[in-house]
């Protein structure tokens, strides 16, 4: 099994671009169920999770074509109608094949998603969607059955946020008879995306980024060609790798209009940014400070760049207290950064972090993606040789980190 050793200590400078967002690229995808025609995707990141994806869309039937970062998908015919456990088990986003899979085929069997280590992620509010679309579904054997021979409009309230609920009963409202209302929608910048995509392809949606999304069932889509979104994800690592380390950063094809919440937590952690259209630039010029923070759905601050700050908030100024509201087991990342000197307490859904002169190199064990660049960015600032185990995590949506971070000055490198 690889590992990831870091020799920590150095500041990050230079320049990087960033990749096209993971959590977009899934559900477009996805949304070439939707049409026999090609829909080409641009911007497409070299992840295990998007290989996998893939796959399963070419099990199914899909002609799929990829060319450094366009993909083509053809879904002239669809042979077979399953989405296996083996290959949901290790991709929860593969759920994202019912909603258009469904709506285009009139059946499909999924296999429930099982566990997940940062927690539960039911998908009930799926299926209650496409039961109240007409759908009629059946639980057998670990996997959701569902038939419709064609969806109808329907009025649906979730009773949570959820982005791949959201992102599934769109899809699959895209080909219903007649209008669907979506309540408590998702509004996360990577939902929008998928919208911004379903309309290229003759879809009818409207009132995307706000709660409540009005879908107008239309007899087909058509092929179209679309760029995925930058990743605000990776964009904020990188910001806060930098941020931490002490360093400068130049980011290119981001966008920081979908970082508020991160871009103000780390202005009053004490950096300078700056930003355009399509760049976001960072200085460290401030001895860092701690900053509190409570995770919440978009736009407020995002769960997926916690643990990156609970790093910033380890060598800060301070004490910081972090809240998670999203995700019950989300701060496994905790005990591994206790070994490397962290001073942090957790009550709960609350973490106190207490800020030190400095981390120390250890040997640690990333339990999820982002546990995993958690721990990247603690190696890059502790003194000494820190070890990350079970790195297959990280390259499940970051795609040539150590590269990228090799570009700005650190001393990473992968070893068996």
């Amino acid at each position: 099994m690889q590992k990831l050793i870091i020799q920590g200590g150095e500041p990050l400078f230079g320049e990087v671009r960033i990749s096209g967002a993971k959590n977009a690229a899934l559900p477009i995808l996805c949304a070439s169920l939707l049409t026999g025609e090609t829909l080409t995707i641009e911007n497409v990141p070299h992840l295990n999770d998007v290989t996998t994806m893939l796959s399963l869309l070419e099990q199914m039937g899909i002609g799929v074509a990829a060319n450094d970062d366009r993909t083509e998908l053809t879904a002239a015919r669809l042979s077979h109608l399953v989405a296996p456990y083996e290959m949901v088990k290790t991709m929860r986003a593969a759920i994202l094949v019912l909603g258009p899979m469904l709506a285009r085929a009139g059946a499909a069997s999924v296999s429930l998603p099982g566990g997940c280590a940062i927690g539960l992620r039911p998908v009930d509010q799926h299926i209650k969607g496409l039961q109240a679309m007409g759908a009629e579904i059946d639980i057998e054997h670990g996997y959701i059955h569902a038939k419709a021979k064609r969806l109808n409009g329907a009025h649906i309230v979730m009773d949570i946020v959820t982005v791949t609920g959201t992102e599934n009963l769109m899809m699959a409202a895209t080909l219903a008879d007649g209008t669907t209302i979506l309540e408590n929608a998702a509004r996360e910048p990577e939902v929008m995306d998928l919208a911004n995509c379903l309309i290229a392809m003759g879809a009818k949606i409207h009132g995307v980024g706000t709660d409540i999304i009005t879908i107008e069932g239309v007899e087909a889509l058509r092929g179209a060609t679309y760029r995925v979104m930058p990743d605000r994800i990776e964009t904020g690592t990188f910001l806060v790798a930098a941020a931490a380390s002490g360093g400068e950063i130049h980011l290119r094809q981001t966008r920081s209009g979908t970082l508020d919440a991160v871009l103000d937590k780390l202005m009053e952690a004490g950096a300078a940014i700056e930003s355009g259209e399509d760049w976001i630039y960072l200085k460290m010029n401030n001895p860092l400070k701690s900053v509190n923070l409570r995770t919440a759905p978009y736009p407020a601050f995002p769960t997926d760049m916690q643990a990156q700050f609970m790093v910033l908030n380890s060598v800060a100024t301070g004490t910081a207290i972090i809240t998670e509201t999203i995700f019950e087991n989300r701060f496994m990342h905790v005990q591994e950064l206790k070994r490397m000197n962290a001073d942090i307490k957790v009550e709960g859904n609350t973490a106190v972090v207490c800020g030190v002169a400095g981390l120390d190199g250890a040997n640690v064990m990333a339990t999820d993606l982002r546990a995993s660049a958690s721990l990247v960015l603690a190696g890059l600032i502790a003194r000494g040789e820190t070890i990350i185990d079970r790195i297959y995590h990280l390259d499940r949506g970051y795609e040539h980190i150590e590269d990228k971070l090799s570009r700005l000055g650190a001393k990473i490198r992968r070893a068996n």
